[in-house]
């Protein structure tokens, strides 16, 4: 300890900010010296951890208060539900309030409950410093209209409860700098409608629940956005306007139905899909390299024929299962194309299969590529031997037998454990 104790103040503090907040407290018993020190953590974590929830409000109503560094670069408060319903709201904004007094650069708030209040402080709406702003589970009823959050960057809602559309669209309204948003939204939300539109954002994440039945349209206007994340299992109508700066995409919904979530996703360079069903004619993938196609659905080896036809310069094809959690295949057979995609032909270098189970249509999906891609360097096979009951021994020959338009192209056999 007397080694410890000869270091400097700003070098202990350093320390003991990679150590939890309550741990850290606790060394102030130590010396006189170390009585003070934890008052300066830049950063601040207060986490329930099994313990009653009793003992930690009390453990953050005494200590929070001392806490005496002129900037907070982070403020974490983790609190999940309990019987006890010791911790109320307007602990929740007390807390947070303090907490944006001393320049707070970044809040991170895990907390429900049952009372239809905001949970969060108004001066949390008007923190000038706060850059990273992550919130789940609380509910945010208001926003104040002269609030703005001039530095805020990356936000998080996870799961927040929303009365309607209202505070949620005017919280993205306040923050003229955001890059990076990403929205979940819970299953029993009311919410009917929304648009997110943000000028700044650069990267959107967006998770609309099966379950959110309410949900009747929604609209993105994102011009700056370059890379976006979009599951959307509700079917519900969605616009998604001109996103010309877009250079990497995963989109995973019910359908395409809604053609114009894949129409504006045309000019990326990185795309991840999984849908239920083709697109439709007329759209041209001309900057698309990389390509992972979830083969989960009836109608995926149609899917997988249509991106074929329409990406003329696609380098790198990923066939792979996206739900790990999903147990079956029904992948329907294979339609081959009626004349050789140009990708074949001129662009395609690389075809990764993750989960190959050697059933007749994967088989026949294979041996297409393998007898018409001829610049294609390797062909790696992930072969899942368990799901269809398929012997190592005959997927092998069935590749290996198969003639390949790319005299150097290596085939690669890998088995899933």
């Amino acid at each position: 300890m007397d080694n410890i104790s000869g270091l400097p103040d700003e070098l202990l503090v350093r320390i003991l900010s990679l150590v939890p907040t309550k741990v850290v407290v606790s060394t102030s018993i130590l010396s006189k010296r170390w009585k003070f020190l934890w008052m300066s953590l830049p950063k601040l974590e207060f986490v329930d951890r099994d313990e009653s929830l009793l003992v930690l409000k009390d453990f953050i109503n005494k200590n929070l208060p001392l806490h005496r560094a002129p900037v907070i670069q982070s403020f974490l408060l983790s609190l999940y539900e309990s019987r006890e319903k010791n911790i109320k709201p307007e602990d929740i904004r007390q807390w947070v309030e303090i907490a944006v007094s001393r320049h707070l650069r970044e809040l991170d708030v895990s907390y429900s409950s049952d009372k239809k209040e905001n949970m969060v402080p108004n001066s949390l709406f008007a923190c000038k410093s706060l850059v990273v702003l992550k919130l789940r589970f609380l509910t945010l009823m208001d926003v104040p209209s002269t609030a703005c959050l001039p530095s805020l960057k990356t936000l998080l809602l996870e799961l927040v409860v929303y009365e309607d559309q209202k505070p949620f669209e005017a919280l993205l309204s306040i923050c003229p700098v955001l890059e990076d948003l990403e929205v979940w939204f819970r299953e029993d939300e009311s919410i009917q409608e929304f648009t997110i539109n943000v000028p700044s954002l650069r990267k959107l994440c967006l998770h609309v629940s099966y379950y959110l039945s309410s949900l009747e349209r929604y609209e993105i206007d994102t011009p700056c956005l370059e890379y976006l994340e979009l599951a959307d299992w509700s079917d519900s109508p969605c616009l998604v306007k001109n996103m010309p700066k877009l250079e990497k995409a995963h989109v995973d919904v019910v359908s395409f139905a809604v053609k114009n979530v894949i129409g504006s996703v045309a000019s990326v360079k990185h795309l991840t899909v999984c849908s239920e069903d083709v697109y439709g004619d007329g759209i041209v993938f001309d900057q698309l390299e990389h390509l992972k196609l979830c083969i989960c659905k009836d109608d995926s080896s149609n899917v997988l024929a249509q991106f074929l036809k329409d990406s003329p310069n696609l380098r790198v094809l990923v066939i792979s299962q996206l739900d790990v959690n999903l147990k079956t295949n029904e992948m329907g057979f294979w339609n081959q194309p009626s004349s050789v995609p140009e990708c074949l032909l001129s662009s395609l270098q690389i075809l990764n299969w993750e989960g190959y189970f050697g059933r007749p249509q994967d088989r026949d999906i294979a041996v297409y590529i393998l007898r018409n891609a001829r610049h294609l360097r390797t062909a790696t096979f992930w072969a899942d031997t368990n799901e269809h009951d398929v012997p190592n021994l005959e997927m092998i020959k069935g590749l290996t037998l198969s003639s390949r338009a790319s005299s150097t192209c290596e085939l690669v056999f890998v088995e899933d454990s």
